[in-house]
């Protein structure tokens, strides 16, 4: 059997090798029975979320944005999950949005943190069906796209927040508008170097006035800038046509990732979360649309630093209260004066989407590295959705176990995971035939 499996494999990269060198055919047109993929799990830890989206017409039916694993979708309440983007050319996800007007569905290619292990886009994608279809929509060379804004109500202008190419110059970067449901695009901020965009809210009261968290950064193999000049906090009341850079109470320096939210309760109200000089900063806070800030704390997302995280979300349930994203979840009861970490028992670290209920205060929704976590007590508890199969391997190995052979394979901050390659159970592999080898990634 392993000499079997040793052939069927160096017969696959022939193939591959020989489409290649002859320039005749490509290995994904060749019909191979031998190499026929078929599904063997895990589904007990699944993967990073890169977002979430509740339908408020509908809070059973929820789509999640995967890292590394395109766009899934569950009627519900996750007692199961379809994959909806699986057949588009690319399979990470930035961001979500729902236009419930239309119904309109944009998905934002490409994760929006910057760290050395994510996968780029190949830019946004709208679906007017839930998901059924899918068409692209321009913005090939962003790369990553961190947040998408629809016109309450002209479902044809959309704002887009890109960041741009995370390992070189150039691309697509910054916020961009359209006016004709995505068939022309527009930069209304942002440049042709470093200089993207990875914040964009909007006052529900007037949808002429926006704010931007603009992001200058560059990674290398050997090295990473992480802020510049060109990052800050920016505001326009025309709809994009021009930008007032925000200064007042705000620190100087390099800044770098920002996070920014807007209070539901009263949208005067703006909250950031600003990476100054590598790994200080703070919370700021402004009560008059952002013309000028308070320092509140010296707050700053850790562990594998504010790249990784740093986004906000203001609670649609109690003013002045706002969630921060880190490797463990924080919460402010108070504007930012002071910050708690968000009960964790039992729950996976490094946080990267939220979304919450209008008919539950209690209730809170987070995607981590670890998955998909719901909580109907304000974090006291927390149960995690473990049946999607979007676990992120970094290389795999097998054994010579017989009758059936094992498959080893270490993941991103999910351990080093191993499970059976056949069974000869009526019910096929299941989820006790995985376990934890080793911890780690």
């Amino acid at each position: 059997m392993q000499k079997m499996r040793y052939f069927a494999l160096s017969f696959v990269l022939f193939l591959s090798y020989f489409g290649v060198a002859q320039n005749k055919t490509k290995l994904d047109s060749l019909a191979i029975p031998a190499a026929k993929f078929r599904g063997i799990g895990p589904s007990f830890m699944t993967g990073r979320i890169a977002d979430v989206v509740i339908d408020p017409a509908d809070e059973n039916h929820w789509y999640v944005g995967v890292a590394s694993g395109g766009v899934w979708e569950t009627k519900n309440a996750g007692v199961t999950f379809q994959p909806i983007f699986d057949n588009q050319k690319v399979y990470s996800i930035g961001c979500i949005t729902l236009d419930l007007n239309s119904r309109n569905l944009w998905v934002g290619s490409g994760e929006n943190v910057g760290g050395r292990h994510i996968s780029f886009g190949d830019g946004i994608y709208l679906s007017k069906d839930g998901g059924k279809t899918w068409k692209n929509m321009g913005l090939k060379e962003s790369n990553h796209i961190s947040k998408i804004v629809v016109h309450p109500t002209n479902p044809d202008i959309v704002w887009v927040a890109a960041q741009g190419p995370l390992w070189s110059e150039g691309g697509q970067r910054g916020v961009y508008k359209t006016t004709d449901g995505g068939k022309k695009w527009k930069q209304v901020l942002g440049d042709n170097e470093w200089m993207g965009a990875t914040e964009l809210v909007i006052d529900p009261r007037n949808p002429d006035v926006l704010y931007a968290a603009t992001w200058q950064r560059h990674r290398t193999v050997a090295a990473y800038m992480g802020g510049g000049p060109k990052s800050g906090l920016h505001k326009t009341t025309d709809g994009g046509k021009t930008w007032q850079k925000l200064k007042t109470g705000l620190p100087g320096g390099n800044m770098g990732k920002i996070g920014l939210a807007l209070s539901p309760q009263n949208p005067d109200v703006l909250y950031a979360a600003i990476e100054l000089n590598l790994k200080k900063g703070g919370f700021y806070r402004s009560a008059d649309r952002g013309m000028s800030w308070t320092k509140k704390s010296d707050i700053i997302s850790g562990g594998t630093g504010p790249h990784y995280y740093q986004e906000l979300w203001a609670s649609p349930h109690q003013f002045d209260r706002v969630y921060f994203a880190n490797n463990y979840m924080k919460v402010t009861n108070n504007g930012g004066a002071s910050f708690q970490n968000l009960g964790k028992a039992h729950k996976h670290v490094d946080n990267h989407a939220m979304a919450f209920k209008a008919s539950d205060p209690d209730y809170l929704m987070v995607g981590t590295d670890g998955g998909l976590y719901e909580s109907f007590d304000l974090a006291s508890t927390w149960r995690h959705l473990g049946n999607m199969p979007i676990t992120q391997f970094y290389k795999l190995a097998v054994d010579d176990a017989k009758p059936f052979y094992n498959i080893y394979g270490g993941t991103q901050d999910n351990n080093t995971q191993g499970g059976k390659s056949r069974t000869d159970k009526v019910s096929g592999i299941s989820t006790s035939d995985w376990k934890v080898i080793l911890g780690g990634d």
